[in-house]
């Protein structure tokens, strides 16, 4: 006799939503993803633009060429500074901070930065002092959902959303539905990353209460 596996169908996860569609928004799973109905999303940014100035009073004339892509998928929208604390001859040291002021990394002159950012700056005529900066302006347009990944760092790492039907986004991204808001789902239904632990799903679930996604 021949054995048929079939999946669960389009929100089946789901015990009770809100009225209408409030509980549920139409969405794009990120390209690579073959999802099926159930599974725990993350949510990552998708870029715009990303541009670069240098501070007006720079004693140094070095140039910052961007990367293509110019910023890693998860970035920060805002503006980097790259800053200048260890000058040299012909060289120099940058501290890189993300929005926030945070240090994420050093910058080298004439090594490629790849980092939340990616550049590199060049030795120019006029070498830089302590001080010197550029700025590097992320804008982000949109988001893409992708199925959770505790060890992520672009934002699927925080339980974001639901999806509501299977999607095949393995070949580009697809539009999808997604259930990120008021409601009650079956916890036995949904559907985690592999070798996921105890203590992330039991976070994840913690981060769905917070968007009043209860698991019963």
């Amino acid at each position: 006799m021949t054995l048929i596996s079939e999946s669960y169908h389009d929100g089946a996860f789901l015990q009770s939503e809100a009225n209408g569609f409030l509980s549920r928004k139409a969405a794009t799973l990120k390209s690579g993803e073959d999802l099926e109905a159930g599974t725990v999303l993350g949510v990552t940014p998708t870029l715009d633009s990303v541009s670069r100035t240098a501070d007006a009073g720079n004693t140094g004339n070095g140039v910052m060429t961007l990367a293509t892509p110019a910023a890693a998928d998860g970035a920060m929208a805002g503006d980097y500074r790259v800053v200048c604390v260890e000058p040299g001859s012909n060289v120099g040291t940058f501290r890189v901070e993300n929005p926030l002021g945070v240090e994420i990394g050093t910058a080298v002159v004439a090594v490629a930065f790849d980092g939340e950012i990616k550049f590199t700056i060049a030795d120019g005529g006029t070498d830089f002092i302590v001080g010197d900066a550029f700025t590097v302006t992320v804008v982000n347009d949109g988001e893409q959902y992708a199925q959770l990944d505790p060890a992520g760092t672009d934002g699927t790492e925080v339980a974001a959303a639901i999806l509501f039907g299977k999607t095949d986004a393995s070949a580009a991204a697809a539009a999808c539905t997604v259930v990120h808001r008021l409601a009650e789902v079956k916890a036995d239904l949904l559907v985690w990353p592999s070798g996921i632990t105890d203590a992330q799903k039991a976070a994840a679930l913690a981060e769905l209460e917070a968007l009043n996604i209860a698991a019963r």
